[in-house]
């Protein structure tokens, strides 16, 4: 990868859709706002909105395993939106394992509170900075290509 690229991360659940940026030149990652999923799924329509405000070049979905390494409750779901992601936009998904990704980050935003971050730390707030862990992963080089 000679050109830099910017990514956008997402971390699936039913209620709610993670999401982080970063680029493959300083190889971080930052939250964004989450997306909701309602009954009719997730909200599309904001999804664009992320995609065409920050033109990735590729998306990267967290892959919910078990602890064990078998497929999680939700990895049927989160084959599917990689699937939409893919035909909606026309970009790359990227699969990252996302296995502790969200322990990882209530303990980052723990962390942050501790030294002096104000506020109750809410669920909104986990999914995107477990989409930013899953993102930071695949920078540093884990997951595939689909």
């Amino acid at each position: 990868m000679n050109e830099i690229q910017t990514v956008i991360a997402f971390d699936f659940g039913l209620r709610r859709i993670g999401i982080a940026a970063g680029d493959t030149l300083t190889r971080t990652a930052a939250p964004r706002p989450a997306i909701t999923v309602g009954a009719n799924g997730p909200d599309w329509s904001a999804i664009g909105r992320e995609l065409a405000a920050l033109t990735p070049k590729v998306l990267v979905l967290g892959a919910p395993y078990n602890v064990d390494g078998s497929a999680g409750l939700l990895t049927g779901a989160a084959d599917e939106f990689a699937a939409e992601l893919k035909r909606r936009f026309g970009l790359p998904v990227a699969r990252v394992d996302e296995r502790y990704s969200s322990l990882e980050a209530g303990a980052a935003l723990k962390s942050q509170r501790a030294n002096g971050q104000r506020g109750r730390i809410r669920r909104e707030q986990i999914d995107s900075a477990a989409a930013a862990v899953i993102l930071e992963r695949w920078l540093a080089g884990e997951g595939e290509n689909k």
